[in-house]
C-alpha cells in the first residue's frame, strides 16, 4: 500500500492505493475509474474542465461500480471492453479540518479502479465532458496527465501486471 496527502482546495487529504479483488462498501465508493489499453497503449481522454484523464466518474442510484464504469468509459471515451477490479484509493478525511458531517463525502470512502481491456472503439463523438481520446504508450502518460503521482504509477503497475 502507498499513501500520501493531497491538497484538495483548503483541506489536507490522505489517498492510500490498497490492491484489492473485493469492492469497499457500495454506500463509500464516491467514484470508479478505469486504466483502458487497446494492446499495449493506454488510452486517455481530454476532460473539457480537467485535462488529460482516465474514464470514470460518479455512481448512479442502482448502479453498481462496474455498471457505472462501462457507462462512463463509453460516454467520454466511446469504448467498450472488459473489465478487471484492481482495487481503490481509501480517501481519509479524518485530518482535513475542512470535512464535516454535512459534506457529500464519507469521512473515510473510496474510488475504485478497473483494468479495461478495450473490445470495440465506436466513433468518438464528444458529445459528452469529453473533447478528445489518445491511445498512449504507458511511458508517456506523465507528459499528458499533470497530477500524475505515486498512486496512479502503482495502479498502472497493477494493471499492466495483469496482461
Amino acid at each position: 500500500m502507498t499513501s500520501k496527502y493531497v491538497s484538495w482546495g483548503d483541506s489536507k487529504v490522505k489517498l492510500t492505493w490498497k490492491r484489492d479483488s473485493q469492492l469497499p462498501p457500495r454506500s463509500l465508493i464516491t467514484s470508479v475509474h478505469g486504466f483502458c489499453f487497446k494492446g499495449e497503449k493506454l488510452l486517455l481522454v481530454k476532460l473539457n474542465h480537467r485535462g488529460w484523464d482516465f474514464p470514470g466518474g460518479h455512481i448512479e442510484l442502482e448502479e453498481s461500480p462496474e455498471e457505472c464504469l462501462k457507462r462512463e468509459t463509453y460516454e467520454e471515451a466511446y469504448i467498450t471492453g472488459s473489465t478487471t477490479l484492481l482495487g481503490h484509493i481509501i480517501v481519509d478525511h479524518h485530518e482535513n479540518l475542512k470535512w464535516d458531517t454535512s459534506s457529500i463525502y464519507p469521512k473515510v470512502g473510496y474510488q475504485v479502479f478497473y483494468r479495461i481491456d478495450i473490445e470495440l472503439m465506436h466513433a468518438f463523438q464528444a458529445q459528452f465532458e469529453s473533447a478528445e481520446r489518445i491511445l498512449i504508450n504507458t511511458r508517456e502518460v506523465i507528459e499528458y496527465y499533470h497530477d500524475w503521482n505515486e498512486l496512479y504509477q502503482e495502479i498502472l503497475e497493477c494493471a499492466l501486471d495483469l496482461k
